[in-house]
């Protein structure tokens, strides 16, 4: 099953471009929102070295593991070959464990918050959805040289693979939503306005080029 490892190294690439791409958006736009905001000059430099460490440590860490659990469960499915409802169940289950451990916004948020619990649903939701589309990927046994190759052979068509990228980014609003709805939920003293506004803005540029990519992809 050459293709299998073909593939996961593939997707694996082309996610962790996404997580590089996204990192760099959150930083660009917490330096836009410090540098005009009305912040004292004693905080700016808080929040920014905050942020700063924070991308460059735990947030590419922390994503790092899910990116690899996402792909190791599906791998895991595809060879084991049963290819059950109650088996996919049994490795999300298992999976979803290390991949909320890992994830950085819940790991920004109490767990005793009365929405957290809504929080952490979204969260299984978007990986039960990134290991299902994975699996799709690995599965592929075409001739594929790259991601673009790889994703017109999984999905077919624009729409198809428009509808699959809708379902993960509605999810991830979805959390999103949660979190700006009741802003107690977040950890941080201070910033939450700032938090939620790259959060939010970098959401609405990542969703945007990622729906952009289609075009070149389907072109």
């Amino acid at each position: 099953m050459e293709y299998i490892e073909r593939n996961y190294k593939i997707l694996e690439k082309r996610m962790i471009e996404q997580m590089e791409t996204s990192l760099n958006y959150g930083k660009e736009l917490i330096d836009s929102e410090i540098d005009t905001g009305a912040l004292n000059f004693v905080v700016k430099p808080i929040i920014k070295s905050f942020y700063k460490y924070w991308s460059n440590n735990e947030a590419k860490k922390g994503t790092l593991e899910q990116i690899k659990i996402t792909l190791d469960s599906a791998k895991e499915f595809i060879i084991n070959g049963n290819n059950s409802k109650g088996q996919l169940d049994r490795i999300i289950d298992r999976g979803f464990l290390i991949y909320l451990s890992h994830d950085q916004t819940s790991l920004q948020c109490k767990k005793d918050h009365q929405n957290h619990k809504k929080l952490k649903v979204v969260t299984k939701k978007c990986f039960i959805t990134q290991v299902e589309e994975s699996i799709l990927f690995l599965n592929i046994k075409d001739n594929v040289n790259n991601y673009n190759e790889l994703s017109r052979a999984a999905f077919k068509s624009k729409e198809n693979a428009y509808q699959a990228l809708k379902r993960q980014l509605d999810y991830n609003e979805e959390g999103i939503n949660i979190v700006e709805q009741d802003d107690s939920i977040l950890k941080v003293p201070f910033g939450k306005n700032i938090i939620l506004k790259v959060l939010r803005a970098g959401f609405e540029l990542t969703k945007k080029n990622l729906i952009e990519d289609l075009d070149e992809i389907f072109n």
